[in-house]
């Protein structure tokens, strides 16, 4: 929301600790302190932590409904008897309350809200404003010059699209500092993948009308495009041009295997997000596919958090507000289900876009037609959901009997370190749970300890096991968080365990398991050894799947942690002496070595050298020069 906007709210905090009330009566004391204005509230519990967060056209009205002691779902009369304290903030109109109240949802994830939980952004595929346009695939705001097209459902489906598009049109992929260096062709152009036009093997005019012909396409004109192509085959055939009519077949054939791989094409439908939502359960699944320029840019499917009594459509409307908090949407949504309010839903959208955005629910045609098929893609989704949630329960409670826990873990964490001969050192920890691995709660430890000798593995792992559980103290010391690991594995025997029990009783935690997973006998693997604290090592049947669970949380741990030692290295090995110098960023940092040739050599430069590069302004040559010099 805009900053003007929230300099209009009013924020009132109405936690009266002298008056110890809960529940409906502490609700009820807080009517005397609101108006019928239009605004966001977010229920607390004695710990202020936020239980729930709404919005309301009236808030008068819409937070009496709560003081009722009757008429209330189980969840929301749990919600009630937990509130301790209720914080409001008014707005101007519903529109602005409905834009504050997802925001606040996503930023303070409140327990009793359907919670969207998978938010990553989409893929595009952008044609860059360049006298010889760049495409590829971006991933972010729409920001910047030149055109872009999407979203895409995943980085797979749009570097499928790319690289049929490049045997299709032969625009060039190499970043403009690239291209401005060549000399000669690149390999693509030798297997016919881009027409080089670095060299001047293209014209500019024929360029132009290839990019012409790749927003044509993207933008769902692919007909059009392949009946030109079609006659420039024929005419060049009949010209017994046989080569060039070659390279055309393999132009439209290019193009064909886009539209095959996309599946459903609709043919009334340019532009829409198709969202269907299935609850079986006590769980739902949404399927969310994207379709632009007539053509269906695959599809997504999430899990939002509910609790299994909320309404089809209250988990409809969290989700679309949810989704498009930080999402351009389309022209047209359809629906499975209807929202509580659609057309203040339709509202908030169209003002965030600047034109008008439909919320439909489809009854019949071809519309409908799409809506009933990511209904079905969703009731599927949701059944290898469930069926993977059980066989991921079975797992934890057999590993809760192999290994002699006193109930199946909530939370496991895995930990690994990765560094060659102790440089670029770092510590992996990864998680898994009933629903199988929780990839947005991984989180990398850059082992800072000047102490720790290099590739002392016990040092590395005291440290980040430290670090670890030092931040989990202080932040819920009452550990009611779940946050806390029911159990630890760590890639070890008996020395990593003792180092890392003597760690846990130091801070006092002795209400966490840990297991150490050795390889065993030859380093084979199916012969790992497990140690436990006062325990005899022992080990697991070849075929148990408790062995084969373990050995994937162990590999997973494994992969995380080398993938981000070489994250380290690579940025390590590209780092000079240039990254230390303050408003040399990575455009001028390309410049600087592409005209000099290496950063020593911008390290001995003089002045008026520094200064004739393009970019360099008068005072950041100076600032170069004395950076390298003011020690001369």
């Amino acid at each position: 929301m805009p900053d003007a906007d929230m300099d209009r709210m009013t924020d009132t905090q109405t936690d009266t600790p002298e008056t110890p009330l809960t529940g409906h009566e502490l609700i009820r004391s807080q009517l005397r302190l609101i108006d019928g204005s239009p605004g966001v509230y977010r229920m607390l519990d004695a710990e202020s932590r936020v239980l729930y967060v709404g919005k309301a056209r009236n808030l008068r009205a819409r937070v009496s409904s709560y003081a009722r002691p009757t008429g209330h779902s189980g969840r929301i009369s749990r919600m009630i008897r937990e509130t301790a304290s209720m914080m409001f903030l008014t707005t101007r109109t519903e529109t602005e309350a409905l834009l504050l109240e997802q925001n606040l949802i996503k930023q303070l994830k409140p327990r009793y809200n359907v919670l969207l939980r998978d938010d990553k952004s989409f893929p595009n595929i952008h044609i860059s404003d360049h006298e010889f346009p760049q495409i590829g695939k971006h991933r972010g705001a729409r920001k910047g010059a030149g055109q872009f097209f999407g979203p895409f459902a995943s980085a797979g489906a749009v570097n499928r699209t790319l690289n049929q598009l490049q045997r299709a049109f032969l625009l060039r992929n190499c970043t403009d500092s690239v291209f401005e260096g060549r000399t000669r062709p690149c390999l693509l152009h030798q297997i016919k993948r881009c027409s080089a036009p670095c060299t001047g093997e293209i014209s500019a005019e024929d360029y132009a009308a290839s990019v012409k012909d790749a927003v044509r396409f993207l933008s769902g004109k692919s007909t059009q495009v392949q009946e030109v192509l079609g006659r420039q085959m024929a005419e060049a055939s009949d010209a017994m041009e046989f080569e060039r009519a070659a390279a055309l077949r393999d132009r439209i054939k290019a193009l064909t295997q886009v539209q095959t791989a996309q599946g459903i094409n609709p043919r009334g439908v340019s532009e829409a997000d198709v969202i269907a939502l299935h609850v079986e359960g006590g769980q739902a699944c949404v399927q969310v596919f994207f379709i632009r320029g007539n053509q269906n840019w695959g599809n997504r499917d999430y899990y939002p958090r509910v609790s299994g009594e909320e309404d089809p459509s209250e988990v409809m409307q969290a989700f679309v507000g949810q989704f498009y908090s930080d999402r351009e949407p389309p022209r047209q949504i359809l629906l499975s289900h209807g929202l509580d309010d659609p057309e203040l839903m339709a509202t908030a959208l169209s003002d965030k876009l600047g034109r008008k955005v439909e919320v439909i629910v489809p009854q019949r045609g071809e519309k409908a037609e799409l809506v009933e098929g990511a209904q079905r893609n969703a009731r599927e989704s949701l059944a290898r959901k469930m069926s993977e949630t059980a066989t991921q329960g079975r797992l934890l409670r057999g590993l809760a009997e192999a290994f002699g826990l006193d109930e199946a873990p909530r939370r496991i964490e895995v930990y690994d370190n990765s560094h060659i001969m102790g440089t670029d050192a770092v510590g992996g920890m990864i998680v898994a749970g009933p629903e199988g691995f929780e990839k947005d709660q991984y989180r990398k430890f850059n082992i800072k300890g000047t102490e720790i000798t290099p590739g002392d593995d016990f040092g590395m792992m005291k440290e980040v096991l430290t670090r670890r559980f030092a931040r989990l103290l202080k932040e819920d010391p009452d550990r009611e968080s779940p946050a806390w690991p029911d159990l630890l594995l760590i890639d070890g025997g008996a020395g990593q365990v003792s180092a890392v029990q003597q760690i846990l009783d130091e801070m006092g935690i002795d209400d966490v398991a840990m297991i150490g997973v050795a390889k065993g006998v030859d380093r084979d693997h199916g012969k790992e050894e497990f140690h436990r604290t006062g325990m005899r090592p022992f080990a697991l049947p070849r075929n148990d799947p408790v062995l084969y669970f373990v050995q994937r949380l162990r590999d997973e741990a494994h992969r995380f942690a080398i993938g981000t030692h070489r994250a380290k290295r690579a940025k390590a090995v590209g780092a000079t002496p240039l990254d230390e110098i303050a408003g040399v960023g990575a455009t001028r940092k390309r410049a600087l070595l592409a005209h000099f040739g290496s950063a020593k050599a911008v390290s001995r430069a003089n002045l008026a050298d520094l200064k004739a590069v393009q970019g360099i302004s008068e005072s950041l040559a100076e600032k170069i020069y004395g950076h390298f010099h003011e020690n001369g």
